[in-house]
């Protein structure tokens, strides 16, 4: 085999090879099928003409005003509820007896739709976009609490009996046993949070929304304009990888140290303080 040839092949990784070169099999023949009229193009339309679409899109600037007004409500109502889910998983993690108080409450509200408490939400926080922040909030608040209080739970006993004999306070205990043990943990559930961000704030936006991505497949669904749905459709997939490698890199920097054994957790109670 050439040199060149294996130079290159041993820098390409050869799974996102596979996946891209299946991927454009399949859009090759999607536009042959939809050439030569062998699907209804008015619900699967050539992907050279949602292409089409996509680059009017970007050129008149309404595809920026969509996509910016969706990661707006996104971003918002991300970062709202995993702080609390953070700050809340670390204290029931660390505290047995709140944790069984408060347990049943958790068990109750969280599988709810968090689509069916939109009208209430319409009532308390009114028109405009705090009641689609707050919906996305409460759906990315779940996630991150869940696996921290899981994260706080598997840090070993040891640690803590480490860090008190050094004389270390809540503080510290918090800052340089909590945290770092459960971070692992953490970033399983932000991953989580950023998935039910995204389709909540699409899922409230198909509702009730003037602008974003949800919007616009629902006013193109209703005027059947499926190029401009499959285009809000294919923005909203790129979202959705571009938070994946973001999350992954994250991870990397992070967790330097975290190494995929495929070993499933040991979760060990922690002393309660």
């Amino acid at each position: 085999m050439n040199t060149g040839i294996r130079r290159f092949l041993a820098r390409v990784d050869i799974d996102r090879l596979l996946t891209a070169v299946l991927v454009c099999g399949l859009l090759i023949l999607w536009e042959i099928a939809a050439q030569r009229r062998w699907v209804n193009t008015l619900f699967f339309p050539a992907p050279s003409a949602i292409g089409k679409t996509l680059l009017a899109q970007l050129a008149s600037g309404e595809l920026f005003v969509n996509v910016g007004a969706t990661l707006k409500r996104a971003g918002a109502g991300l970062a709202l509820g995993s702080a609390a889910g953070l700050a809340l998983g670390i204290l029931l993690g660390f505290f047995t007896r709140i944790r069984r108080l408060v347990d049943p409450i958790i068990g109750a509200l969280y599988p709810i739709p968090k689509l069916a408490l939109f009208p209430l939400f319409l009532i308390f926080f009114g028109l405009g976009d705090s009641p689609h922040i707050a919906l996305i909030a409460l759906a990315s608040f779940f996630p991150v609490l869940i696996n921290t209080v899981a994260g706080a739970r598997q840090i070993n006993p040891e640690y803590f009996e480490i860090a008190q004999s050094y004389g270390a306070d809540r503080k510290t205990m918090l800052l340089r046993v909590i945290l770092p043990g459960a971070l692992p943990s953490v970033l399983s559930g932000l991953r989580l949070a950023v998935g039910n961000a995204l389709i909540t704030a699409i899922a409230v936006e198909l509702m009730n929304a003037r602008e974003g991505l949800g919007a616009q497949i629902w006013w193109s669904w209703e005027t059947l304009l499926t190029t401009n749905l499959y285009v809000a459709i294919l923005c909203t997939a790129v979202l959705g990888i571009g938070s994946h490698y973001l999350l992954e890199f994250l991870s990397q920097k992070l967790l330097p140290w975290q190494v995929d054994r495929g070993k499933p957790a040991t979760i060990n109670p922690i002393p309660e303080i």
